[in-house]
């Protein structure tokens, strides 16, 4: 099963696509739908990406991180607004959503809901062979967000 993992964020939102085999699961691909500019064209750009990605990679299921707390008040409506949009550009393709709150998501991978984002990145290395150049830490979230949705059908 090809999964689609999404981080999103405000100005970038990271994604990172595996393929999952049982306990057996593969890098396919990661990166960075960059948005600036105005609100409105921010989420434009992010639906029309998001779009190509899941175009390109025919994905069967979509994993995205729950808003959990937001200490900025404006940060936290422009997550959900961008949370909303990627939202329903996964449910336009068709693809099963799978909703998880950060502490689900290092559960799954670390053992412990508290774990560090440290700990977290060491644990998607350990579960796929990354390209040797440096993954951006919204990219490897979007990868565990992808890897505890596939250990949950285990």
């Amino acid at each position: 099963m090809v999964i689609l993992g999404i981080d999103p964020g405000t100005t970038r939102v990271g994604y990172g696509v595996i393929k999952a085999n049982g306990n057996k699961i593969e890098y396919v691909r990661g990166g960075l739908l960059k948005t600036g500019g105005p609100a409105a064209d921010s989420l434009r750009v992010m639906e029309s990406d998001l779009g190509k990605v899941i175009e390109e990679i025919k994905p069967e299921r979509a994993g995205i991180e729950k808003l959990f707390f937001a200490k900025n008040q404006k940060t936290g409506i422009r997550v959900a607004e961008a949370r909303g949009v990627l939202l329903n550009t996964a449910a336009k393709a068709g693809l099963e959503i799978v909703e998880l709150a950060p502490s689900e998501v290092k559960l799954a991978l670390t053992g412990s809901g508290n774990a560090s984002k440290e700990a977290v990145a060491k644990m998607v290395r350990y579960f796929v062979k990354l390209p040797k150049e440096k993954i951006v830490d919204d990219v490897t979230d979007a990868l565990a967000i992808a890897i505890a949705v596939s250990r949950r059908m285990i």
